[in-house]
């Protein structure tokens, strides 16, 4: 059986390590496309979202058939709101794959391994729900597998292998890299998530409960040249936005205890040598981000976490995250499920990523800040939980600690986690009332803290629009990176589109924000009071018609050299 034919389904990823929604790609079609052409240079490999084939479902369902293998890749297991695209669903998975029926189809990615919840707060669906659609589930790593199955058959190819040597994963990542052209995002802002190593660290003690990162066994490391090599085959084909996302703690990739030990100490010189290989394999590139770091480290390895904090920053691009893993503020709860860090460690190491990072860089946020995760419905959870989680977030903010984001999930029970075992199966008990509560003393406190991280009159530089949103009458726009601020825009404005933005008011977790320049002659007035003040928008609009530049910027010299206001710019009055 011959496999020169192939399609990838893209149905996105959200992993504790990872992330494949719009605009990110993850390494798992990449690494598909690259096992497959690693046997055979001249196989043909196509690449679709399953966006694109929800809103041509006929189309895509019939042109399956014409294919000799299709690979589907799927399973949000941090499952959240998404702005980019919508993560595959149990009963897509059911229904379409059991019309497409003549090419070998396979499952991979996080569902095929743990299981598929499009919700927190519930019990992930095994893949036996849908094994009878697919020829093969993959529960080791997909690459190795498709590799297999490409080169010796469907009889030989094991669906449980993992890889040992990962060399093997930087020639199949560098050879597929360029699925990246098939994106519907390449060419605007596409986001390439990087893996350095697999597992977590904390895989001999067993880990969080809830987690699967450290199901992944013995953590095995990339080199930096296999990295680099990467990132230069991705710049070659057209990403300039990357990201470090792909393992449980950037902070310790390079260090020698790293398969051995829980708490391995950082190698900041590792970093650096990854760091400078990536700066000098992508020398225009235009995002340079990272994600998970564990509090653990920093507070265990104080002097070299801040070192490694220091060496990102040296060679990455303002507003990264590092989010943070603390998950609860109560110490009970941290004990009964294993977690990283107790309250004052994960509240010192808030402090530490802001002491080192909170200066502001070129793009008008700050070079990196701490993002918070909590999860909700954790064994040995009650109302004392609740207290305690909110006093953490409060006393953040009153001691001046800035954070990016906070985000609140509940627990997803996953196959194979302890987390599983101890709930015996069952879905997490959660205090519904309690977490709506918890749920509106976070957004309220992260408009405040945006009013500090950028307070009104901050321009952000570099937004991609991402859609125009009819019934609010709003546009959506950030830049590209982890975690990306959104911007609501009172105007209509479609992708591709990007530009520079001015905050003048805060809606949760966004600002609101006008596109710059604004048109001096045509900007509506209340939107010229909300982003240059009450005081200058009414001398602008007493001048109307303004018939040169220079005029204007006599009477408004700082909005005009600042680049607010100008003539022939956005009027957001269409």
């Amino acid at each position: 059986m011959g496999f020169s034919h192939v399609l990838i389904l893209d149905g996105y990823t959200d992993e504790p390590a990872g992330f494949g929604v719009p605009p990110y790609i993850d390494v798992y079609p990449r690494y598909v496309a690259g096992a497959v052409w690693l046997h055979d240079k001249s196989a043909t490999v196509h690449y679709v979202t399953v966006d694109a084939v929800r809103a041509e479902p006929r189309r895509y369902l019939e042109e399956m058939q014409r294919y000799d293998l299709v690979v589907v890749i799927a399973g949000a297991v941090v499952p959240g709101k998404y702005l980019g695209g919508e993560p595959i669903k149990l009963e897509e998975l059911k229904l379409w794959f059991r019309v497409v029926d003549k090419p070998f189809k396979v499952l991979a990615g996080a569902a095929a391994r743990w299981g598929i919840g499009n919700e927190g707060g519930t019990v992930a669906a095994l893949p036996r729900e849908v094994r009878e659609n697919f020829d093969a589930i993959v529960t080791g790593d997909p690459e190795a597998y498709i590799y297999e199955l490409v080169s010796e058959g469907p009889e030989k190819a094991r669906t449980w292998i993992t890889v040992e040597d990962m060399g093997f994963v930087d020639r199949v990542a560098e050879l597929g890299a360029r699925i990246v052209e098939q994106h519907p995002n390449h060419g605007y802002n596409l986001v390439a998530e990087l893996e350095t190593y697999r597992s977590c660290s904390r895989w001999v003690s067993g880990g969080c409960s809830f987690c699967v990162t450290k199901l992944y066994g013995r953590p095995r490391q990339r080199s930096p040249r296999g990295v680099v090599r990467e990132v230069e085959a991705l710049y070659r084909f057209g990403v300039r936005h990357f990201r470090l996302g792909r393992q449980a703690d950037i902070l310790v990739y390079g260090s020698p205890g790293l398969e051995t030990e829980e708490w391995p100490r950082p190698n900041p010189e590792a970093l650096e040598r990854l760091l400078y290989g990536i700066r000098a394999a992508a020398p225009g590139l235009e995002t340079l981000h990272i994600d998970n770091v564990n509090p653990g480290t920093i507070v265990r390895h104080r002097s070299e976490s801040i070192e490694a904090l220091k060496t990102i920053i040296r060679y990455h691009t303002p507003g990264d995250v590092a989010a943070l893993g603390i998950e609860t503020a109560d110490p009970r709860v941290v004990k009964i499920n294993n977690l990283k860090t107790m309250p004052e460690e994960s509240f010192e190491a808030v402090r530490l990523v802001h002491e080192v990072g909170a200066r502001r860089g070129y793009n008008g946020l700050p070079e990196l800040l701490a993002g918070i995760n909590f999860v909700l419905g954790l064994p040995g959870e009650t109302a004392e939980t609740y207290r305690l989680n909110e006093e953490f977030v409060k006393r953040l903010y009153d001691e001046g600690i800035d954070v990016r984001r906070i985000n609140v999930r509940k627990a997803l029970v996953l196959p194979g986690t302890k987390l599983a075992s101890m709930l015996g199966g069952s879905p997490p008990r959660i205090d519904e009332r309690r977490a709506r509560r918890f749920r509106r003393v976070v957004m309220e406190y992260s408009a405040r803290f945006l009013r500090r991280v950028v307070p009104r009159g901050t321009v952000l530089r570099r937004l991609y629009v991402e859609r125009y949103e009819p019934r609010l009458g709003v546009t959506f726009a950030r830049q590209a990176g982890s975690y990306p601020l959104v911007a609501e825009l009172p105007c209509r404005l479609e992708p591709p589109h990007v530009l520079d933005v001015v905050v003048y008011g805060y809606a949760g977790r966004s600002v609101r924000a006008a596109p710059l320049p604004l048109d001096a002659n045509r900007a509506p007035l209340g939107l010229l009071e909300k982003a240059l003040g009450a005081a200058a928008a009414r001398r602008v609009a007493a001048g109307r018609p303004w018939r040169s530049l220079e005029a204007l910027a006599r009477e408004v010299p700082a909005a005009v050299e600042s680049g607010l206001l100008g003539l022939g710019g956005y009027s957001c009055s269409e």
